[in-house]
């Protein structure tokens, strides 16, 4: 089960870069259901998701480079490319996501959770912006089919 917040970004935390970050890189099998094939650093996975915002279920699994590539070129929608900071924030732990062009200068933090109540007791820190954790066109599978919502940017 994958319990999750995410926000808007609007500023950038001090000293960014002496926090761990990697490279992403991801697309869309099917989003119904939803299919993800991700390269993270030299680790190719496979993740599958079921329907949810907030709550809901993930299962994945490891796949060869082989693989990626053949589903990839399968792949709908477009390719997202991101950079992905891994924040401390007290027991959590922030997923500060930069995305490349064309989804650039789109940023967002995602926190997960180990349940529902922890997520709803979270206070997010005074970097966090809007929260868009409900709305469906912040989803990485909807940004891949859609591009940046037209609310993006609108506070």
């Amino acid at each position: 089960m994958e319990i999750e917040r995410k926000f808007l970004v609007s500023r950038l935390p001090d000293a960014l870069e002496q926090y761990p970050h990697e490279r992403m890189e991801q697309a869309y099998v099917s989003v119904d259901p939803l299919i993800r094939i991700r390269r993270a650093g030299e680790r190719y996975i496979l993740t599958c998701k079921g329907r949810g915002l907030l709550s809901r279920e993930e299962f994945e699994t490891d796949m060869t480079p082989e693989a990626y590539g053949r589903l990839l070129a399968k792949a709908d929608g477009l390719r997202i490319v991101k950079e992905r900071y891994r924040i401390p924030l007290g027991a959590y732990t922030a997923e500060l996501d930069i995305f490349a062009p064309p989804l650039a200068p789109l940023v967002f933090a995602e926190v997960e959770f180990p349940t529902e109540d922890a997520a709803q007791a979270f206070a997010p820190p005074d970097w966090f912006g809007r929260e868009v954790t409900y709305d469906p066109a912040y989803t990485n599978a909807a940004l891949s089919r859609d591009g940046a919502p037209d609310s993006f940017g609108k506070e």
